[in-house]
């Protein structure tokens, strides 16, 4: 490696993160509102955690990825707020070389784990609904692990893969992150090396992985909507409909988003349109996720009820 490549990877010491706006009147109300988001979401998301562990009639598979999907909600947006939130109210939007590493590690590791728990939450109400009387013996204790414990795995591979290769190339002196945080697209524009197969492994993964959840989840809710129309019971229809509709309504929220983000036309897209779609995913989907379960399920409201009467 060249002496200046070497160089460039000891003087380079922290990042300096864009934000949201460089606007200084917008910084306390912007501060305020996405304060209160993410305390929303710390609690929403929190007390899903806490609920589905303790409360004996919230012990169905259902639950148990609920839980481990509120668990990563709570830990992508945590990985990207408190960070965001300290710049609105400091001077110099500073994070350190090592810390920009593992905010990027932890919020790929999250995010890519998402999209594989909501395909195992697809995949679990599927066989709820189309072979109810196999339930308990198809999503026993030991396949529910191994449907999450197979995505914490890849995803874990995933981001120190890309992290590491990221962090051991070599940055140019100029290191102003064009985002709120340590995204992998805004740091690879920071390269002085080539980026052509860091990019390659990214475009690769993303593809895989945006392609194959989305792939089970699709052909989870074609099956599961057959199986719907064939019922001649309309409370039937109706009771196999509820319990899908959470999910549902959150998977499309997700992919909604993924998709305006990634499937823009390359002459309109930009880093500012980006910044809004990562606030969308970062922080109001996992704000929004507890609450949506929370309203549409009769279990958790019921759970929740049980609580507020013993308190």
């Amino acid at each position: 490696m060249p002496y200046m490549d070497q160089q460039n990877l000891t003087v380079l010491k922290e990042f300096i993160l864009m934000g949201l706006t460089d606007r200084p009147e917008l910084q306390a109300p912007l501060f305020g509102l996405f304060l209160g988001i993410y305390a929303v979401s710390v609690v929403g998301n929190l007390g899903m955690v806490i609920l589905t562990t303790m409360d004996s009639r919230l012990q169905a598979p259902m639950y148990f990825f609920l839980r481990h999907l509120a668990f990563i909600d709570l830990g992508y947006s945590t990985a990207v707020a408190p960070k965001m939130l300290v710049n609105f109210v400091t001077n110099q939007n500073s994070i350190p070389y090592n810390w920009c590493a593992a905010q990027l590690a932890f919020f790929i590791l999250f995010i890519i784990s998402e999209l594989f728990i909501l395909s195992a939450m697809a995949y679990d109400r599927y066989v709820a609904i189309c072979n109810p009387l196999l339930y308990t013996v198809i999503m026993s204790p030991r396949r529910c692990w191994v449907l999450v414990a197979v995505p914490y795995l890849y995803s874990a591979f995933l981001s120190l893969i890309t992290t590491i290769k990221i962090f051991i190339s070599s940055f140019c002196g100029y290191n102003v992150i064009s985002h709120f945080y340590c995204d992998s697209l805004p740091l690879l524009t920071l390269l002085c090396s080539s980026t052509h197969e860091i990019e390659l492994i990214i475009l690769i993964f993303s593809a895989f992985n945006l392609v194959s959840s989305l792939l089970v989840v699709l052909v989870s809710y074609t099956l599961i909507l057959l199986a719907i129309l064939r019922m001649k019971s309309a409370e039937g229809r109706h009771k196999a409909f509820s319990t899908c509709s959470s999910h549902l309504t959150v998977v499309v929220v997700l992919y909604g988003t993924l998709t305006f983000m990634y499937m823009q036309p390359k002459s309109s897209h930009s880093f500012d349109t980006d910044k809004m779609a990562s606030v969308f995913y970062t922080l109001v989907i996992p704000m929004l996720n507890p609450m949506i379960y929370s309203l549409r399920n009769k279990e958790v409201k019921g759970a929740l009820h049980r609580i507020w009467k013993n308190l």
